[in-house]
């Protein structure tokens, strides 16, 4: 024991006495810089290799795979039954016919009778015709001549499919029967006087033309139109309308062009005065190219119309025509709002067929001209307020010279001297033109309230600026009108209603200078209605001016009063 202690001892010794000799060390703690100049190097980079080797033969090639189910067998009770197809229950459309007859009769001994047949010798062709007469002997109160009419027409038509166009050949001819029997109500004719009167006019026109409609090609088509119009006054007129249409590529837009062919030629036996006869020919040809551009929500129209038009008579001088043709509209909200406005002009050439057709009591004593529509701008928005409700509203401004206006003419007796003819005791009219500028407001609304109902109605109101003419002749400044159809399985039924506002005429005498009149406004009902009998037979009725309003729809020529007019029509294939 006493051995290690000794031992220890003289470790402990030993430590101390090299601890001492260490704490004596003469190395000094200076600290030392070493500098040596930076010299800076770049390694070598890796590059990659422009066109490096692939090895391909392994990459096609699949590795196998295989695999394998553990199938343990379930018990189940569960037994699936068959499936059955659904049957969607539609309900079968109604047979559509080929043909229809249509006939009935009404007060004032009305009778009428419509006719439509048509038929093919094979699929790429048809051909048909269509009749229509109605007459009527007329019975209007305090009446003193005439007031029976009849309107009869006979329209023939073929249609062949090619292969690359259409074509279609239409003609036909149309009688018409009318009576000057609107004498002037400030005149007190004699029994003679009226006796002496021939009030009946008559009107004749035979007509042929067609269509042709190319599928791809730059020539689109075209429109033909000739007809002959005569009356029973010794007058006469021949007028042809040629409308073919071209396309030609520009870039990548497409150019539309309108090429128009007119001669118009025509005579009255005696003007108004009984010193001359009046003849009139106009020869116009017209070019109207436009290029529509579509871009989103935005449709852009731009176009011009050149025309230049020969013509003889009054006012008819030779001159050359042009005439803005730009449009556009843009969706600011999809199927909600689309506004859409543009300027446009056109040259109207007016005709006696064209002035008969609108006022059947005119006189065979007309000054032919053309309308030179300058400009017409417009503005509107149109669209849905509702899934089921539709408007439009539109307003424009327009100026038009020689704008033609019915105005009565000077009658040539005082009432008690007889006239050559039945339209000088003031009872017909004649036509002045005069350069008018005109404001317009339109409105229109429809409501689809069910699939079986309808609602709809529109407005109009125009404010007439004339240049020479003291008033805009018998063009109402407000027209308003409104409709309902209700149509279910069997039952069908309708009524419309519409407002024509006051208008101005004058009328003369030999020995009285002339006297403005007011035609006052009138409201006028109409309803009709019918019963299906089956998909073949069907009963209708009709009731107009069911307010049996006594109004003028011209000057001094009242309407028939409560009308009532019924019959059935008959579908049928041969």
């Amino acid at each position: 024991m006493k051995k290690y202690i000794s031992t220890l001892i003289i470790l402990l010794v030993t430590s101390l006495t090299f601890a001492q000799e260490r704490s004596k060390d003469t190395i000094g703690t200076e600290v030392i810089n070493v500098v040596k100049s930076y010299t800076p190097t770049v390694s070598d980079a890796f590059k990659i290799k422009s066109s490096p080797q692939i090895d391909t033969n392994d990459i096609d090639i699949k590795k196998p795979i295989s695999y394998s189910i553990f199938s343990i067998p379930v018990a189940s009770t569960f037994t699936p039954n068959k499936g059955k197809a659904k049957v969607l229950k539609v309900n079968p459309s109604p047979q559509v016919y080929d043909n229809y007859v249509s006939a009935g009769f009404g007060n004032f001994s009305t009778p009428g009778v419509e006719l439509f047949v048509h038929g093919n010798s094979n699929r790429y062709n048809d051909f048909g015709a269509f009749f229509n007469f109605i007459s009527s002997k007329g019975g209007i109160n305090n009446i003193e001549l005439d007031d029976n009419y009849f309107d009869t027409r006979l329209d023939l038509f073929y249609k062949q499919e090619e292969r690359d166009f259409d074509w279609q050949v239409n003609a036909g001819a149309r009688m018409q029967k009318y009576n000057w029997y609107g004498l002037p109500e400030l005149i007190s004719f004699s029994e003679n006087a009226i006796e002496s009167i021939d009030e009946q006019q008559k009107y004749t026109e035979i007509y042929v033309g067609g269509k042709v409609d190319y599928k791809d090609s730059f020539f689109q088509g075209g429109t033909v139109e000739s007809n002959r119009f005569t009356d029973d006054q010794g007058s006469a007129e021949i007028h042809f309308l040629a409308k073919p249409k071209i396309e030609f590529p520009i870039a990548s837009e497409y150019i539309n062009a309108d090429v128009r062919l007119e001669f118009l030629r025509g005579k009255f036996e005696r003007n108004y005065e009984d010193t001359d006869d009046l003849k009139y020919t106009f020869f116009n040809i017209g070019f109207n190219p436009s290029l529509e551009i579509l871009r989103n929500d935005l449709t852009v129209n731009l176009g011009v119309k050149l025309l230049y038009s020969s013509g003889t008579g009054s006012g008819n001088e030779s001159k050359g025509y042009y005439y803005p043709n730009v449009t556009a509209s843009y969706k600011l909200i999809d199927e909600v709002l689309t506004l859409y406005g543009g300027v446009t002009g056109d040259l109207h050439q007016n005709s006696f067929k064209g002035f008969a057709d609108e006022n059947p009591f005119i006189s065979p004593t007309l000054t032919m001209r053309r309308t030179d529509e300058q400009y017409n701008g417009f503005f509107g928005l149109k669209g849905k307020l509702a899934s089921n409700i539709g408007y439009n509203f539109k307003a424009s401004y327009s100026n038009e010279r020689d704008k033609p206006l019915y105005k009565l003419n000077a009658s040539k007796t005082q009432g008690t001297d007889l006239v050559d003819y039945g339209y000088k005791a003031g009872n017909s009219f004649g036509v002045v033109y005069d350069t008018i500028k005109t404001i317009s407001g339109f409105a229109e609304v429809s409501i689809d309230v069910s699939k079986q109902l309808k609602l709809g109605g529109n407005a109009e109101f125009n404010q007439y600026d004339t240049k020479t003419e003291d008033k805009a002749w018998n063009l109402p400044a407000l027209k308003v009108s409104a409709f309902a159809d209700y149509n279910n399985d069997n039952w069908f039924a309708g009524a419309n209603i519409f407002y024509v506002g006051s208008r101005k005429d004058e009328i003369s005498t030999p020995i009285n200078p002339a006297t403005r009149v007011t035609v006052g406004d009138y409201v006028d009902l109409n309803l009709n209605g019918g019963y299906k009998f089956n998909e073949k037979l069907t009963a209708f009725a009709k009731v107009n001016n069911l307010l049996s309003s006594d109004y003028q729809k011209y000057t001094n020529y009242y309407v028939q009063g409560l009308q009532v007019f019924g019959g059935l029509t008959y579908k049928f294939d041969f």
